[in-house]
């Protein structure tokens, strides 16, 4: 039954148009006592009566006013109290720090056209690289997530590449490891004042993913085993990897950034529900 002393994390945060053309918005809620889900809708007239950071995924909200189905998973909502904010993500003393050691590791690379390459593109596009999210949902979706991510990702590379006895080009997996996700950075909007995330359209028209992006740009300067790589960091073909690791005789060097990405990923989930369990 309906309380309005029940906490729920927001999940999921979308605005589209009614047939009449006015605003809709759709918002998915976890309940923070039995972790169930319930789907909202809210018209514009309530839409218009709130700041958009209180729809930010992770923010804690409470129900004061609704109408529900009978099954007590969908409501229409009319009213919505803000209990705690989450985490918006890194401040910019924070984006500089983890720039610098991001961009640190351009200078273990050898190769001069592949070092040449890395330091140009990330010189062009740090700003966006300083302030966008890996995911909007998944994991490390907070201002500066990929940079964290991305960071991580070469952290738990060279730790597995000393430890293995497999020959890897080093150069090739820290460029895989710096260019995987690279495409989010137009992929991806941030709000940098309410920590909000969405789908760039313009990005969506032009390009079928953030993979497909990194591919074609290590294709372009003839980064051909750095391509596959990006190619197939999803691992499943419907997990929209463009290589699914399924396939035969694949490289090793394949699966290993596969690996290193699902690592990241996972304990990044996991770090920012215990950021925000902290209050930090």
């Amino acid at each position: 039954m309906f309380s309005t002393d029940t906490d729920y994390e927001i999940v999921i945060f979308s605005i589209g148009d009614t047939k009449a053309g006015t605003k809709m918005g759709k918002l998915q809620l976890k309940n923070c006592e039995d972790n169930s889900l319930l789907n909202c809708i809210l018209w514009e007239e309530t839409l218009n009566r709130f700041d958009s950071k209180v729809f930010r995924t992770g923010n804690i909200v409470r129900i004061v006013s609704a109408s529900f189905n009978e099954k007590f998973n969908n409501c229409l909502v009319s009213a919505l109290e803000l209990k705690k904010e989450a985490k918006t993500g890194l401040d910019c003393a924070e984006r500089e720090k983890v720039y610098a050691e991001l961009t640190s590791y351009i200078d273990k690379i050898k190769d001069e056209k592949l070092n040449s390459f890395l330091a140009r593109f990330f010189a062009e596009h740090k700003d966006k690289i300083k302030v966008m999210p890996a995911a909007k949902l998944m994991h490390h979706n907070y201002i500066g997530g990929l940079m964290v991510h991305t960071l991580e990702c070469l952290k738990y590379a060279e730790e597995n590449m000393d430890i293995s006895i497999y020959e890897f080009n080093r150069d090739n997996i820290l460029a895989a490891c710096m260019l995987h996700d690279i495409g989010k950075i137009f992929e991806y909007t941030i709000d940098t004042e309410t920590g909000l995330i969405d789908y760039d359209e313009n990005f969506r028209k032009e390009w079928i993913s953030h993979s497909q992006y990194g591919f074609s740009i290590c294709m372009n300067q003839d980064f051909k085993e750095i391509a596959r790589m990006i190619a197939a960091h999803h691992g499943r073909s419907d997990w929209g990897a463009i290589i699914d690791l399924e396939e035969k005789d694949l490289e090793p060097e394949l699966y290993f950034i596969h690996l290193i990405d699902n690592l990241s990923a996972k304990f990044g989930k996991i770090n920012v529900h215990l950021l925000e369990s902290k209050g930090v």
